[in-house]
């Protein structure tokens, strides 16, 4: 169901007659972590979306009060709120994902439905092959143990400095995991990691579909979690698209790039790409 909240910025976005630009979180965040990028965006005469997943609570603290909303959440599921939410817009928007946010972000470009993509260090779908070591080592807190399939996880301190902090301070690395870090369903993983076995799996795209539109693909090059060998086979695959696909790869930067303090030249990447592909209409 369509929060809200979520319905609020639904309405101000088609009211304000400029792009929508949606932003489409991972596993571990709430969609508060977008809060700086929609500003940014906006301050470029986009309008900012921010949606959840199904259930995502208001704030950090109520995820961790309450882990257990998060259990059960499947890529497929969390794709069709995010179409919803499309679907109600008045001009198709941009869309922009991180991790499994970019992975629900090429889904939704496979739909037709996106004027331009942005997928930042995204989780494997169906035809990406690479498994790193060090990307098998991010996600074993979750994988290592079947029964996490149903459950939701928290991850400690330790295990989010390797997936995600790897490229940060202590100091740092602290801030970000007490003020963004909540749980996460560990289903998606799952899927992902055994969607090139099974022919059903959700955690596909439609990289062919014409209708796709131009979509960027960025890459942390130092990150643990989804590393570049996995952003370069996904640039593989869509780039069997006739539509435009670019890459761009950063260096020294972790899976927190969206949220740590390089936040801004990510979005000016993203931004920059958008601009020069599908820019927002000009309003005033």
């Amino acid at each position: 169901m369509i929060t809200e909240r979520e319905q609020a910025q639904i309405d101000r976005a088609n009211a304000s007659g400029k792009k929508p630009v949606v932003f489409v979180h991972g596993l571990w965040l709430l969609p508060s972590s977008w809060d700086r990028w929609s500003a940014f965006f906006e301050d470029s005469d986009y309008v900012g979306l921010t949606p959840g997943w199904p259930d995502d609570p208001d704030t950090v603290a109520e995820a961790h009060a309450h882990p257990e909303v998060f259990a059960h959440k499947m890529v497929q599921q969390v794709t069709d709120h995010y179409l919803e939410v499309i679907e109600r817009l008045e001009t198709p928007p941009a869309v922009i994902g991180h991790s499994f946010g970019g992975l629900i972000t090429f889904k939704i470009a496979g739909e037709g439905v996106a004027n331009g993509s942005v997928g930042i260090d995204s989780a494997p779908f169906r035809g990406v092959l690479p498994l790193p070591a060090e990307s098998l080592k991010a996600a074993s807190p979750v994988l290592g143990n079947l029964a996490n399939r149903k459950k939701s996880i928290t991850l400690t301190f330790e295990q989010f400095q390797f997936g995600w902090a790897n490229h940060l301070d202590d100091s740092e690395a602290k801030e970000l995991y007490e003020t963004y870090h909540v749980p996460a369903s560990g289903a998606p993983l799952f899927q992902a990691a055994t969607a090139n076995l099974n022919p059903f799996t959700e955690a596909k795209a439609d990289s062919r579909n014409p209708d796709r539109g131009p979509l960027l693909i960025i890459s942390g090059v130092g990150d643990n979690t989804a590393p570049p060998a996995i952003q370069k086979a996904a640039f593989k695959e869509q780039s069997k698209n006739p539509g435009l696909t670019e890459y761009a790869e950063l260096p020294d930067r972790g899976h927190s790039l969206v949220i740590d303090h390089g936040w801004r030249e990510v979005a000016a990447v993203a931004l920059e790409f958008l601009d020069r592909v599908a820019p927002p209409r000009r309003v005033g």
